[in-house]
């Protein structure tokens, strides 16, 4: 069996390694894919006036904040979350120097605070309250998942070996929202969790932005959205910054 499953992959990788593209183009190697998969053409090399095509598999990993009623960066440094992004890549001009880009995202968002958040089912409101020096607390999580539709204006040298600029924006839905605080240590361990919130905005939109070389870029996005939606609740607006990886 074993020596079986050694074979088909000896032929896999003798299909990929004949798939490759490995001509030139002036005085500078011809890369179709920008990332994990550079080489990688498909079942057939690759035509030589293919438009070249980048960041269509986008990982982007975050540190977590908030902005608001609360200042930046008083947050757990462990309020990491990751974005997924499958992206079409629409070139707009010769070179793909300027393109559009357009797909689907996930989020996982994950932020430590020291606070305590309030439900007021009867009043519709969330408020915060800081946590006493008292007491017996070892953390509080808030931590949402929602899917989105990015779209962005890219910019880029033309070269695989490129600068690139991205700017855009994503409307989308919050599927969850929880938050969860763990008291005690051990065998005194007490772990409370709260699914949903009686304001939270399900509805987040935002504008985001990468900067960067080749498949690597600094990120930066700011949600215009409240994460309570009540006027009278605490109001705070979630904010990420991180590097995005593409690996196609």
């Amino acid at each position: 069996m074993i020596k079986s499953i050694i074979i088909v992959l000896m032929c896999l990788l003798g299909g990929f390694a004949s798939a490759q593209y490995n001509s030139k183009v002036g005085t500078e190697g011809s890369q179709f894919r920008p990332g994990f998969m550079w080489y990688f053409t498909g079942l057939r090399p690759a035509k030589v006036d293919r438009v070249r095509k980048y960041d269509r598999l986008i990982f982007d990993i975050t540190y977590n904040d908030w902005i608001g009623d609360r200042d930046l960066f008083q947050n757990h440094w462990a309020s990491i979350g990751l974005n997924t992004n499958f992206m079409f890549d629409v070139p707009l001009r010769d070179g793909n120097t300027v393109a559009l880009g357009i797909g689907v995202a996930h989020s996982f968002s994950v932020i430590r605070h020291n606070g305590n958040l309030i439900q007021d089912e009867i009043l519709g409101t969330t408020a915060w309250t800081d946590k006493l020096p008292l007491q017996n607390y070892k953390r509080s999580t808030f931590g949402a998942h929602s899917f989105a539709m990015p779209l962005e204006l890219r910019f880029r040298k033309e070269s695989w070996r490129h600068f690139k600029f991205h700017i855009g924006g994503r409307i989308g839905y919050q599927t969850s929202a929880f938050n969860k605080e763990v008291e005690g240590e051990f065998q005194n361990k007490e772990i409370n969790k709260v699914f949903g919130f009686v304001d939270n905005e399900k509805l987040i939109y935002g504008a985001h932005l990468r900067f960067g070389f080749r498949n690597w870029a600094l990120f930066a996005n700011y949600n215009f959205n409240k994460v309570f939606s009540n006027t009278k609740s605490v109001q705070l607006n979630q904010t990420q910054l991180g590097i995005s990886i593409s690996l196609f």
